[in-house]
């Protein structure tokens, strides 16, 4: 099956590389998890739009890739979260929420899938969480989790 990837993947391609794979694996995987859309001729046209996406967000050089992990691990990044009365967290921080609250601070477009947390967040504080920006740059940024 022909597809055309929104998203990374690994060991298959970038954002905007038009593939072909098994019926399965794209039927089970790719497309259900938004990783890809079906490819046809006016598909064609959504290519360009995503290569320009990940553009802007790509990363240069290694050099580069230095000075984002710089600006982010001396970023004083918040996420604000809704608690409880004994100062739980409903629910827990995920990725998509500490790349909003990057974005918010820093001006940084970081995709949720570079941003590693080491388990759950679930309680109020200063958290480390790593964020991959190539594959031999990780920034290690710390977060303060506030009650909002």
């Amino acid at each position: 099956m022909k597809l055309i990837l929104t998203r990374e993947v690994s060991g298959l391609g970038r954002a905007g590389d038009v593939v072909t794979v098994k019926d399965g694996f794209a039927r089970n995987f790719l497309l259900p998890g938004g990783n890809a859309i079906a490819w046809s001729l006016g598909g064609e046209k959504h290519i360009e739009g995503i290569r320009r996406a990940r553009a802007s967000r790509e990363i240069r050089d290694l050099d580069h890739a230095k000075e984002i992990k710089a600006s982010l691990e001396a970023a004083t990044i918040t996420v604000l979260v809704k608690v409880g009365s004994a100062g739980r967290l409903f629910g827990s921080v995920t990725d998509k929420d500490v790349a909003v609250a990057i974005k918010a601070a820093s001006g940084l477009d970081i995709d949720r899938h570079d941003i590693k947390l080491a388990g759950h967040i679930k309680k109020i504080g200063i958290h480390t969480v790593k964020v991959s920006l190539t594959n031999h740059v990780v920034a290690n940024v710390s977060i303060t989790v506030v009650a909002g």
